[in-house]
């Protein structure tokens, strides 16, 4: 293989460490996530995605990092794999080229699978979590978005004609979350 050797990294959040994913790991370009993995919606897999050609090889940490649903993980290793890429898992210690073997298929289902089952334990997790907090009070949801005033202020002008998608911009939401404060009694 003379193509280069790209990495990726995806941590969920800002203040995940991402240099440890890779490090040690002789790269020539790296492509660094700071996202979820519940879907493959994120801008550096989409440019990993667009840079990779035929003879590259990209390098991923684990397979979770890659995608935690398991029709996502073969979508992305198939997509790779047709194209000439190679990919590698360094945790898992796996490689394909799209000339693999039925066990390599069969350790990329399994533990896909895995990856999977992690992501719907962490939201079962969260709700448990959730229900607990609101039983004891703690747990309010999320802070509004606008002030009673400027409720007050966004149904005046939407009263007034102006259009609706002019003012969600500038009080800085969505479009569905102007409708819900319109529906709302608060």
């Amino acid at each position: 293989m003379n193509g280069q050797r790209v990495g990726y990294v995806r941590v969920s959040t800002f203040e995940q460490n991402a240099e440890r994913q890779l490090d040690g790991v002789e790269l020539d370009r790296t492509f660094t996530d700071k996202a979820s993995g519940k879907d493959t919606k994120r801008p550096q897999l989409d440019a990993l995605l667009t840079f990779v050609r035929n003879g590259d090889t990209v390098v991923v940490h684990s397979m979770d990092r890659l995608a935690r649903n398991l029709d996502d993980l073969r979508h992305i290793v198939q997509a790779l794999t047709q194209r000439g890429v190679r990919i590698e898992f360094a945790k898992e210690c796996l490689t394909f080229t799209g000339e693999d073997s039925p066990m390599a298929n069969l350790m990329l289902s399994v533990m896909g699978a895995f990856a999977e089952f992690e992501r719907a334990l962490i939201r079962e997790r969260q709700r448990e979590g959730i229900a607990l907090a609101k039983q004891r009070g703690a747990y309010r949801g999320r802070k509004p978005a606008l002030s009673d005033a400027q409720v007050a202020d966004l149904r005046r002008r939407v009263d007034d004609g102006e259009h609706k998608a002019q003012i969600a911009r500038e009080f800085g939401i969505s479009r569905e979350t102007l409708y819900q404060y319109l529906r709302s009694t608060r």
